[in-house]
């Protein structure tokens, strides 16, 4: 059987040793270097995407976008860049027939997701969103406990969660944050990015999320800003707390702070059964970019033991976080362009996120109970 074509993937937004796509994303591609191709690299001059070229290795900077969407080579076009541009690259991208990878969130509202995901479908292109938290190793297995009755009946989940150092000081001195994530407009939030991953994960785990109540403060009205010092006022939350009720009457609380753990301990997330309990833990809440820890206790025991994740689920992926969930969200891309599946996160699960924050900030506006209408659920 003849060898499969590689996959050409562009990647818009590349900074060296400090972005997502630096970190996350080439490695992931690289992982996979018999079905991907990393084809080059645009950003928001030439000059700009030949030193990101240069510096990771990658063989061509593209003068601008449209030249990257011209290159018959690129058959997806990696989105890795701020929140705000989302939606103009990603319309630019679809109209061009390229396959879309969208980092989280899809936009910075869930009118701009919906638009997105319309557009995907009318052009009949894979539109993915990276909401890598659900294939996380941990996560994974966790859902095969469940299933195999490890807890009995999932009674509740309880979450309590930081958002990194790059959502907001918190108590701890000299923590800085970056200008971009102050301003609640902008869509990239301690409620949009941690919570938004980890929303993902739960409806996978847990099915659709048809009721919430919630509350979302700005404790600390103003931040020093790490690139220029300047001291800004702050309209992005850094306490999130939601309670809430999945659509088989599984309650869920979260409560996540802004900042880092002071101690390294930054996830709590306990499933609470008739039978037994499971409780995950992490240096932070970002559950899409962490190492997880994994404990359970069962029938009559009296204390959490470490429960290791079976080799299988981390063999031959990159064994760093970041790059081996992203890894695994590429993978189901490739599957889904070559055997007609649909087994990557879409825009239209994006979508389902998008309308639950929404959720979430109605009923801290109006103080008052919102409950949602059935959504899309997760896929195996």
């Amino acid at each position: 059987m003849p060898k499969q074509k590689r996959l050409g993937v562009g990647i818009v937004g590349v900074e060296p040793g400090r972005s997502w796509a630096a970190r996350g994303h080439i490695p992931a591609l690289r992982a996979l270097s018999d079905t991907f191709e990393i084809v080059g690299i645009a950003n928001t001059s030439k000059a700009s995407a030949e030193a990101a070229a240069a510096a990771t290795g990658l063989p061509r900077a593209f003068a601008h976008l449209a030249e990257m969407l011209a290159a018959p080579e690129v058959d997806i076009v990696t989105v890795a860049v701020k929140v705000p541009p989302h939606l103009d690259i990603v319309k630019a991208a679809i109209a061009a027939g390229k396959h879309v990878y969208c980092e989280w969130p899809l936009g910075k509202s869930l009118g701009e997701a919906e638009e997105m995901a319309a557009l995907a479908r009318a052009k009949g292109v894979l539109g993915v969103v990276g909401t890598q938290a659900r294939f996380a190793p941990e996560i994974e297995y966790v859902r095969q406990l469940i299933a195999d009755g490890f807890v009995g009946d999932v009674l509740s989940t309880t979450l309590i969660g930081r958002g990194g150092a790059l959502q907001g000081g918190g108590s701890i001195p000299d923590k800085k944050t970056w200008g971009y994530l102050l301003d609640r407009a902008n869509g990239a939030t301690l409620l949009t990015i941690p919570v938004g991953h980890t929303l993902a994960a739960l409806t996978d785990l847990f099915g659709d999320i048809t009721a919430v109540s919630s509350v979302l403060a700005v404790r600390q009205p103003t931040a020093v800003v790490v690139d220029t010092g300047e001291l800004l006022p702050v309209t992005a939350p850094d306490q999130v707390l939601v309670c809430g009720s999945f659509a088989s009457g599984v309650p869920l609380s979260i409560h996540y702070r802004g900042g880092a753990a002071r101690d390294g301990d930054g996830l709590f997330w306990e499933i609470h059964g008739t039978d037994g309990e499971l409780r995950l833990s992490a240096p932070s809440g970002q559950t899409q970019m962490v190492p997880l820890a994994l404990s359970g206790a069962r029938g009559a025991e009296t204390s959490f033991r470490r429960l290791e994740v079976p080799s299988a689920y981390r063999a031959g992926w990159p064994e760093d976080a970041e790059a081996g969930n992203v890894a695994r969200v590429y993978a189901r891309v490739a599957r889904d362009l070559r055997e007609g599946t649909r087994t990557a996160p879409s825009f239209d699960d994006a979508v389902a996120v998008h309308r639950v924050i929404a959720a979430i900030e109605r009923a801290a506006e109006s103080g008052e109970r919102v409950r949602l209408g059935a959504g899309r659920s997760a896929r195996p």
